[in-house]
């Protein structure tokens, strides 16, 4: 792994190209920058046996920190961001982004792959046509940027990574602050190349844990020069357990529909130990509301999207997880989400009355439910329908004869919500937003 890395502003143009379709916190009021840099450097092949040479690239890192270094935790996430669209996305920082800034931590987001560099159809149906490489979408500001294949891309990956631990180095992005912690987060198709990254790429001295987002029974392949790899191929790919040697922490969240669909986490399931925790989240879809926002009615999925509360985890789980990749105690094991059939080829999640599945990590939108919340699409008319899940209504007598009234329910809702933070599944810091997300207008009167 090569870690000479040179770090140069990137300006002008139309700007970041790294939008979020979810409410996210204004960076400015909160004291942060948000900032553009390329980064240049030479990667190698890391993982595969096909003799490869090194190859230069200059790709994209996306760089959101406190402005005053006294404001700093110390804390440093670095996003492998997504491309399943065809352009890059950054679904970990829409989840953790009220974390990382309420806590003052830094967030990089690293262009890792080759399609968020060049630009590629995506593989979640959502193409518009439109030229999707960054320099052809704003020439002034990208020009200059390059990407080798996604042979190189781990290499790409670990030497940022190792390289923004070096602050002190000219024109650094996190120059002034004094990192102690980094840690690798993704989700999907990232967290598949997270997989892969934490199985065979040597890296314990760049990353101090890792948070890996509903990822696929397979890792992401090994990639080839000049192109992007193939996701669709991780679906028939060999099924991969995390190995258990490493040093670094290793967290696990998966959904409802990475434990079974095509992505059939439940094929590779393993339990937890020292250096490893998995959480299996009830009511929760690969996507969500909360990742997508008024965008929903864009995707052209028949039913209403997943609303489940996957945020309120995701933002626990970072909080762990720096706990525990700094000495303290590990994250609290959880059961895994309910199934039947385990051992049949098509094994089904076993629900309760209503519809809501069992086991897994609880929050208050299925312990005390008024809505049915899925990860699974029996029939998705599209790839990106399949992945977003749905919300189907309860019947209203069912909900009567469940809470009665309207503040029967919302004690019951406040209740499981002290439930899920007594047990470590959400944040304390957190209880005022889930309480607001109660829906008691679907209760009658």
């Amino acid at each position: 792994m090569n870690a000479s890395i040179t770090f140069r502003p990137l300006d002008g143009g139309k700007g970041s190209s790294l939008l979020s379709a979810s409410p996210v916190p204004d960076l400015s009021a909160a004291g942060f920058t948000d900032t553009e840099y390329a980064a240049s450097g030479v990667a190698e092949r890391l993982v595969g046996d096909t003799p490869t040479p090194p190859a230069e690239f200059t790709t994209r890192v996306v760089v959101r920190r406190p402005a005053q270094p006294g404001n700093f935790s110390g804390r440093l996430v670095v996003e492998w961001l997504n491309v399943s669209s065809g352009s890059d996305a950054a679904p970990e920082y829409s989840y953790l982004a009220a974390e990382l800034v309420r806590s003052g931590h830094a967030y990089v987001g690293v262009s890792a792959q080759y399609v968020g560099i060049e630009g590629g159809t995506g593989s979640v149906g959502v193409s518009t046509g439109a030229p999707q490489g960054l320099a052809d979408k704003d020439p002034e500001r990208y020009a200059g940027l390059h990407h080798p294949g996604d042979a190189y891309c781990y290499d790409i990956f670990a030497s940022i990574g190792r390289a923004l631990r070096d602050t002190d180095a000219d024109g650094h992005p996190l120059s002034g602050l004094e990192v102690s912690t980094v840690l690798a987060v993704g989700e999907s198709q990232s967290a598949m190349a997270l997989t892969t990254f934490v199985n065979e790429v040597p890296a314990d001295d760049v990353f101090d844990g890792y948070l890996i987002h509903s990822r696929a029974a397979a890792g992401l392949p090994a990639g080839e020069v000049g192109t992007g790899v193939d996701v669709t191929t991780v679906f028939s790919g060999e099924p991969t357990r995390l190995r258990t040697d490493r040093d670094s922490p290793i967290f696990v969240l998966q959904t409802e529909t990475d434990i079974l669909t095509n992505f059939r986490y439940f094929s590779v399931r393993q339990p937890d130990d020292d250096r490893l925790r998995v959480w299996e989240m009830a009511g929760t879809s690969h996507a969500d509301l909360h990742q997508v926002g008024a965008f929903e009615e864009y995707l052209g999925c028949p039913d209403p999207v997943n609303r489940g509360q996957q945020r309120f985890v995701l933002r626990a789980a970072l909080r762990h997880l720096t706990r525990w990749t700094e000495g303290g105690a590990p994250p609290p094991s959880a059961e895994p989400l309910r199934l039947r059939g385990i051992h049949t080829p098509e094994p089904e999640f076993e629900v309760d009355d209503l519809g809501n599945v069992l086991g897994g990590v609880r929050t208050p939108s299925v312990d005390a439910p008024t809505q049915v919340l899925s990860g699974i699409v029996p029939d998705p008319v599209s790839r990106i329908c399949l992945l977003f899940g749905t919300t189907h209504p309860i019947p209203e007598h069912l909900l009567a004869d469940r809470y009665g009234t309207r503040e029967e329910y919302e004690m019951c809702y406040a209740n499981a919500t002290d439930a899920a933070i007594e047990a470590g599944f959400v944040l304390a810091d957190d209880r005022e937003e889930l309480l607001a997300d109660a829906n008691p207008e679907l209760v009658p009167e």
